[in-house]
């Protein structure tokens, strides 16, 4: 099951994980339907909806390091 978190972002409006699967799913702003990233540990995502900054965050840690 996807737990998703709305998130204070201006390119981002939710993040999903899917601990079952290690996936992570990210609803841009500019984009439909979501983007998938595949064994995305739990800390990851755990630390991006926390990050003070979640497009920094994403840039530095998630951006092509995570492709299905």
């Amino acid at each position: 099951m996807t737990y998703w978190v709305t998130v204070s972002s201006s390119a981002i409006r939710k993040i999903g994980y899917d601990s079952s699967t290690n996936r992570m799913y990210i609803d841009f702003e500019d984009s439909d339907p979501y983007y998938t990233f595949c064994r995305v540990p739990e800390h990851v995502f755990n630390e991006f909806v926390g990050a003070r900054s979640i497009g920094r965050y994403y840039h530095d840690h998630i951006k092509d390091k995570y492709d299905c």
